[in-house]
């Protein structure tokens, strides 16, 4: 399944240019790489949000392929409509083309409101893959903590200040719940690793069943970064495995990514603003809200860096990886 950027160059895309994303938004990077993996046609199906606001605005459109606009909390129902109508067409003998059948949601569309319709639809068994973009809040409607949020991050919803550090409680755990489907195929990726990200697409297509991504998707206007340091930070992520690169085929877990040196998370934390006053004098303490006047919130930096060191012990355990290494040249940076 071997990509190269010479022959992908050569290929019609069908998330093209004009759209009205943010510069430096990494949902347009995402989709532009997603559709350029998949080999059949596709009919999407794109819930509220930023991507469906920047990119669809009547009468102007940004996709070359079949698509419709879902409410925020029913996009894998809507595909499951969808993609149940397909198989009772080609039963009949009315469609005889292959045709793929993708669903996508924000954090806030996935994580929370659109949880049931996602859950219903894995567990009926529609053959069908869920693209979660995940930029950690609900960027759209003004930066409201979502179940993707991390703990300390500032929000609107959750503003530090002098009787909170950010969001009190970590992010869910929405990969795993997935994976408690035991459906065909589940991976994480970031637009960073765009060899990771498109053959993870193409083995998410090729399932026999659903099939889910988890997309860590920055947003500077969210995360308070350069606009030019979006696709490092997602980079970084990886290297600080707060959000490791790994897949799940047929219930065995794999990863996919190794850094060959872990990096703290105040690599990943510095860079935003949404965590400025971690690093601040005056901080407020992880358990207390107390102020601290010295320096830094080591505590919260502490307990931050404890859950992503927690989180990926766990991982290694469940990917058996031992001292096997993944295949890096499918990474992709």
């Amino acid at each position: 399944m071997a990509l190269s950027l010479k022959e992908l160059s050569k290929k019609e895309e069908t998330f093209v240019s004009g759209h009205r994303l943010c510069a430096g938004c990494g949902a347009g990077t995402t989709f532009r790489q997603i559709l350029m993996a998949a080999e059949d046609p596709v009919v999407m199906s794109v819930a509220t949000g930023c991507l469906y606001v920047a990119t669809a605005t009547y009468p102007y459109t940004a996709w070359k392929c079949n698509w419709i606009h879902s409410a925020f909390e029913n996009s894998a129902a809507t595909i499951s409509g969808i993609e149940a109508a397909y198989q009772s067409l080609k039963r009949q003998g009315k469609v005889t083309k292959t045709i793929k059948f993708i669903a996508v949601g924000g954090d806030g569309g996935t994580f929370d409101i659109g949880l049931q319709a996602l859950s219903g639809a894995l567990e009926r068994g529609h053959k069908f893959l869920y693209v979660c973009y995940n930029n950690e809040a609900y960027m759209n409607t003004g930066i409201q903590r979502s179940g993707a949020t991390p703990m300390g991050a500032s929000t609107t919803t959750t503003p530090a200040g002098s009787a909170s550090y950010g969001k009190p409680v970590f992010r869910k755990d929405l990969t795993g719940i997935v994976a408690a489907h035991n459906i065909p195929y589940l991976a994480q990726t970031t637009p960073a690793h765009w060899r990771d990200l498109m053959t993870k697409v193409k083995k998410a297509l090729a399932a026999d069943g659903p099939s889910f991504l988890n997309i860590l998707s920055p947003c500077h206007r969210g995360w308070r970064n350069e606009m030019k340091d979006s696709i490092n930070l997602a980079r970084i992520a990886a290297d600080t495995c707060y959000w490791p690169l790994y897949e799940v085929e047929n219930g065995e877990y794999k990863l996919n990514y190794i850094p060959k040196e872990k990096k703290p998370i105040t690599e990943w934390l510095k860079p935003q603003g949404r965590f400025k006053h971690i690093f601040a004098k005056g901080g407020n303490s992880a358990e207390t809200g107390s102020t601290h006047r010295s320096g830094p919130n080591q505590e919260l930096i502490n307990k931050l860096q404890a859950n992503v060191d927690k989180e990926w012990e766990k991982l290694l355990k469940k990917c058996n990886q031992g001292d096997k290494k993944p295949d890096l040249e499918t990474v992709g940076t």
